[in-house]
């Protein structure tokens, strides 16, 4: 099979296993952290990275998909640079995601000026 089938049919398979996942996550956690641990080891089969929805919605350590306020906590930190910290309750493990800064006008006049020729 042509490698680009076997990446569309694991994409497939994951998007199946996700919305599954966060039908059952209320009523039966184990049950979705199985559907994710599936997921994940289909990407990793498959040598795809999930998209990114899906992981910032789940754990590394357990699998468990978060349900903010019930199984996760988020915090937003400002030391170093502005970021975005995640605290799964199940096992304690922390994700850290960046903010990113928007440009500033100033910046993306000065960007806009220098692709211009001399005059």
């Amino acid at each position: 099979m042509n490698p680009s089938n076997v990446k569309q049919i694991a994409m497939q398979r994951i998007l199946i296993l996700f919305e599954q996942a966060k039908k059952v996550r209320r009523t039966d956690p184990k049950l979705a952290a199985q559907y994710v641990e599936s997921a994940r080891k289909i990407a990793m089969a498959a040598r795809t990275r999930l998209p990114i929805e899906f992981r910032r919605e789940t754990c590394k350590e357990c699998n468990s998909l978060f349900v903010h306020g019930i199984n996760c906590r988020v915090r937003i930190k400002q030391k170093r640079e502005p970021h975005v910290v995640v605290t799964c309750l199940n096992c304690g493990n922390q994700t850290r995601m960046l903010l990113k800064k928007k440009m500033e006008h100033k910046e993306l006049e000065q960007d806009n000026y220098s692709n211009e020729a001399p005059r």
